[in-house]
């Protein structure tokens, strides 16, 4: 088991400095804003991008996130699926190309939710919550129309028939996210893996594919109920958890915010006691923090102008002391 830094999404010289500065050698890059694309990403522009992170004696674990735009038609049966399926299987091929094992994706066509930005956390901090209750009309629709569970259901699997075999062939693991907020619908979309159960059920329909696992986040399964400890046991014991979000909150859906790793609804320290007895044999990455003082603000679409370095060193420093710990004294 090992440690990267996640959520990086410039390759700047300035955000790869700060990756080795405090201890990684691998990242994850997510949605990477500075890799040009209109519809798809090219081989030389990935490799391109791979040189200028290796400069900086980094290596890429996993590309995180398309841009939603290309893909959004292939979720919703829109006019264009067919011709943005095409395009995705030639990304995939490009990451394959450059050299990146994993791919991670989701399947919310209206994304991740949070009903406030701005909650105060311990001393002062900036936390995001989500309070269902607190939407006045969660299900009016985001997207046009209300859509059935059953066609989001088949617009996936019509997906995976297409894209796995693309992905095997060129060496691509796809990592599948869980649903966040994990509740059933939001805006007239339906959200398909928005519990253990159905999260059970996916991997069970395609884990024969060598191109098909999950991006367990912990901090999305922690949002779904008591119990996320033992959900990502199960699924490391079947060998279907490529990489791990390290994150928590304290709550449950219908009502969670966010926490600092240790006041959440989980044992950090548990839970990498239990991957490390397993030899989990994949990575843990940090995601979604706390902000502390001097960290940026986060706009009205959940985007973070800027890295939030503070909150994530912290998350870090954590993280990879926990690690250290754990992994000292079981040896």
């Amino acid at each position: 088991m090992r440690l990267a830094l996640g959520a990086v999404r410039s390759t700047s010289p300035e955000m790869l400095r700060y990756a080795r500065q405090i201890g990684y050698s691998e990242i994850v890059v997510n949605t990477p804003q500075d890799l040009p694309g209109d519809g798809s990403w090219q081989a030389s522009d990935l490799r391109s991008m791979i040189t200028r992170i290796h400069d900086h004696d980094l290596s890429v674990a996993a590309i995180e996130n398309t841009p939603l735009s290309f893909y959004q038609d292939i979720i919703l049966g829109g006019d264009q699926w067919k011709m943005q399926t095409d395009r995705y299987k030639d990304t995939i091929r490009a990451v394959g190309d450059a050299g990146i094992p994993i791919m991670g994706f989701h399947w919310m066509a209206n994304e991740v939710w949070r009903t406030s930005l701005d909650l105060t956390g311990r001393g002062g901090a900036r936390l995001t919550a989500f309070d269902y209750g607190s939407l006045k009309n969660p299900e009016t629709p985001t997207h046009g129309r209300v859509y059935e569970r059953s066609e989001v259901r088949s617009n996936f699997d019509r997906f995976m028939g297409d894209i796995l075999p693309v992905a095997e062939a060129a060496g691509v693991q796809m990592a599948l996210h869980p649903d966040d907020p994990p509740v059933e619908s939001l805006g007239g979309i339906p959200r398909l893996f928005w519990n253990a159960d159905e999260l059970d059920n996916v991997v069970r329909q395609y884990e024969s594919s060598s191109a098909f696992g999950l991006q367990f986040c912990l901090g999305t399964v922690s949002e779904m109920g008591p119990g996320a400890a033992e959900v990502l046991e199960g699924f490391v014991r079947r060998g279907a958890v490529r990489y791990v979000h390290f994150r928590d909150v304290l709550g449950y859906v219908p009502k969670f915010h966010e926490a600092f790793l240790g006041e959440g609804n989980l044992d950090p320290v548990a839970i990498l006691q239990m991957l490390i007895d397993l030899d989990f044999s994949g990575f843990l990455i940090d995601d979604h923090v706390p902000l502390l003082d001097g960290d940026p603000e986060v706009d009205a679409d959940w985007v973070k102008s800027d890295y939030a370095y503070r909150g994530r060193a912290y998350a870090n420093g954590y993280l990879q002391g926990m690690v250290a710990a754990i992994s000292g004294a079981k040896s």
